[in-house]
């Protein structure tokens, strides 16, 4: 069996990364003219970051160079270990590409050593609880080849939606064009966002205010539910009001459902800016966006 690596992207927190006994990626950020590696809430300031954000201030996220990849993967191949790397969306980032670069490098010194990498299609804890899934099944006994089996059968019932008060982060980050994003601040709508099959961001349908789309996001959530442990990961991006109010607004109407909060990250609050609210639960499968 691997060592079980996951990234910062799958926010998945340091406590429980601890308790799993899986190692993390930390990825790269910069505002006020400083960077920082997420450690997922450990030394983190949340608070610093938004208030800098909604003070106007642009954060950056950066991709991982080969060789950084090369400093946390190698270690573990000197110790005689392979790798299971369940990452966040391959469609999210070109960061995998020096990934695979730094992968080519190590198998010249360790040709006996592996890195499999198993990608999510997903983003925040999308991503992470798939590799709470993982680290459970290896604490079971199974074999990789039996987690990646799992898993791929596991990720198409992830369901991901959220939304966002200014879809002018979006705009910056390349993920709705200006036009489309001046339009919709204008008339005040809110794409409630998803991804889809191949883990690319979609819009799931436009609401007129946020708690409307929260509203329907709720809806969704009750209708959907499924598993055995319901589970449902309510997370939001310095908007706690919010978020509170859509974890109530699921509970009421499905009181077996086991409520988590998070906040948002700054890796990805970077992308989607502070009073972003996301829920994260197990469905029968992937909610289909709207055909571009």
């Amino acid at each position: 069996m691997s060592v079980l690596l996951i990234d910062a992207d799958g926010e998945l927190w340091y406590t429980r990364q601890e308790e799993l006994g899986v190692r993390c990626i930390q990825m790269p950020y910069s505002y006020c003219g400083n960077e920082y590696y997420y450690d997922l809430g450990k030394n983190t300031d949340f608070d610093a970051f938004y208030k800098a954000v909604r003070g106007g201030e642009v954060p950056k996220t950066m991709a991982l160079n080969p060789q950084e990849y090369v400093d946390i993967i190698e270690p573990i191949f000197a110790e005689g270990e392979d790798v299971l790397y369940v990452s966040f969306s391959h469609k999210m980032s070109g960061t995998f590409d020096h990934l695979h670069t730094a992968l080519e490098q190590l198998k010249e010194k360790y040709p006996d050593r592996k890195c499999t990498v198993f990608d999510t299609k997903s983003i925040s804890l999308g991503a992470g609880i798939q590799m709470e899934y993982a680290a459970e099944l290896k604490n079971n006994g199974a074999s990789d080849e039996e987690i990646i089996a799992a898993l791929t059968e596991f990720t198409d019932r992830v369901a991901v939606y959220f939304v966002v008060d200014d879809l002018m982060h979006l705009k910056r980050g390349g993920r709705l064009s200006g036009i489309a994003a001046f339009a919709g601040t204008l008339l005040g709508l809110k794409p409630i966002l998803t991804l889809d099959e191949n883990g690319s961001l979609g819009v799931l349908t436009k609401k007129a205010g946020k708690r409307t789309a929260l509203k329907l996001i709720a809806d969704n959530v009750v209708k959907q539910l499924t598993g055995t442990d319901y589970s449902v990961y309510v997370v939001d991006a310095d908007s706690k009001d919010d978020g509170d109010w859509l974890a109530d607004q699921i509970k009421a109407k499905r009181p077996e459902a086991k409520i988590v909060r998070q906040v948002v990250g700054p890796v990805i609050g970077a992308h989607c800016g502070p009073g972003t609210i996301g829920v994260i639960f197990i469905a029968d499968k992937r909610p289909i966006p709207l055909a571009k």
